[in-house]
């Protein structure tokens, strides 16, 4: 079984695998590059599972950088009735694709 984690990113959380491709908000890196996200929650290794405290220390996510993106555009719209006053508005979010290359953590007693 593959190893897994929950990872919380600037206020999101994600459960995240070993060769995983998932997005987050905009990270400043060129694609390529290499990032370790450290806030790591929780970790799954098939025969035990490692909670931290709000976090584990010393455990990380590292990833690579593939690809950065924009988001489904989404879309506000405002009205007040009677009133003539409609306003619509849209918003597309930055993105960082990765790509889950490894997961450390320390080991049970350590």
């Amino acid at each position: 079984m593959k190893v897994k984690a929950i990872i919380r990113d600037r206020g999101h959380q994600l459960t995240v695998s070993e060769g995983d491709v998932f997005e987050v908000n905009r990270l400043n890196g060129k694609i390529g590059t290499e990032v370790s996200l450290n806030e790591v929650l929780c970790v799954d290794t098939g025969e035990e599972v490692r909670v931290g405290q709000p976090l584990l220390k010393g455990a990380a996510v590292h990833c690579k950088i593939m690809d950065h993106t924009r988001g489904k555009k989404v879309f506000t719209f405002k009205i007040k009735r009677r009133k003539n006053y409609r306003r619509r508005s849209g918003h597309r979010q930055d993105l960082t694709k990765l790509v889950a290359k490894s997961i450390k953590f320390l080991p049970a007693g350590g």
